[in-house]
């Protein structure tokens, strides 16, 4: 869903020695790699926040479609587990701290363009939309993938007016 072209000829998205975060805990929220266990309150998450979604990544991604089903979520969900595994891309879930509910996504990929190392895309659920959580969240995502990864530039599409 959120992968993006692989350019021949550019190096590694990652150098091979890089070790990719797995688990980041703090008092709001945890944030760690997506499963396919997690595709019941993702899936909850996703559908609670359809329309914002839609006209957040409809547009360019095509997802999520209103036919989005269960079963379409688990596919989505398998795929972006699979795709870290292979160190293709990254998705990890927001969670609230006791992990009882999803609070959001958030999406490391190899940018597809050339000013740029990687692409960060970020949601939270509706109901959190424009709440505290959202800017606590959208600060940390910042720092995190600027201070934590080997990226020197990254885009935030949809977040960034340039973008």
């Amino acid at each position: 869903m959120f992968e993006t072209p692989r350019k021949e000829g550019r190096g590694a998205f990652l150098p091979e020695e890089f070790v990719v975060p797995t688990l980041v805990a703090g008092p709001r929220f945890r944030i760690r790699p997506i499963t396919v266990h997690d595709v019941v309150k993702d899936y909850g998450a996703v559908l609670g926040s359809l329309e914002r979604l839609e006209g957040r990544f409809g547009p360019e991604w095509g997802w999520p479609d209103n036919e989005f089903t269960f079963e379409q979520a688990l596919i989505d969900v398998a795929w972006l587990q699979k795709e870290g595994q292979l160190r293709r891309s990254f998705s990890y879930v927001v969670m609230t701290p006791d992990e009882e509910r999803q609070l959001g996504r958030i999406h490391v990929a190899r940018s597809d363009r050339p000013t740029a190392d990687a692409v960060v895309v970020f949601w939270v659920r509706a109901d959190e939309e424009d709440s505290s959580v959202e800017k606590e969240l959208e600060e940390f995502v910042r720092e995190w993938v600027t201070t934590a990864w080997p990226f020197e530039t990254v885009r935030f599409p949809g977040r960034d007016l340039l973008d």
